[in-house]
């Protein structure tokens, strides 16, 4: 896949979520870790809420690896980045959580 590197080889693309029912509405993310360990992609709630998303799952359990358990809504959306995309569970990351783009975006 051809996504930028960081010098510290971190890998950091940019895409766009949009809107299903208005697709000039988006959300557009750079400097985002890909995670391929990670099944979910992690974008601000703020973000997602200001271009009218609704959250689709609501409550869902994610275990940090210090054991620690948080519930989080979710939106199911296609991603896109360069001329690739994939469908994607989109968690309404809050206030200290790490952005991601999960294991998906990795794959074409």
């Amino acid at each position: 896949m051809d996504l930028p590197e960081t010098d510290d080889g971190n890998l950091l693309p940019k895409c766009k979520l949009r809107t299903r029912s208005d697709r000039t509405r988006s959300v557009g993310l750079s400097r985002v870790l890909v995670d391929t360990g990670s099944e979910y992609t992690w974008v601000p709630a703020g973000s997602l809420e200001k271009i009218g998303i609704d959250r689709e799952k609501k409550d869902v359990l994610f275990v940090w690896p210090t054991d620690q358990q948080v519930t989080r809504s979710v939106w199911l959306r296609i991603i896109r980045w360069d001329k690739h995309f994939t469908i994607d569970e989109v968690v309404f990351a809050e206030k200290g959580d790490l952005l991601l783009l999960g294991a998906k975006v990795g794959r074409r």
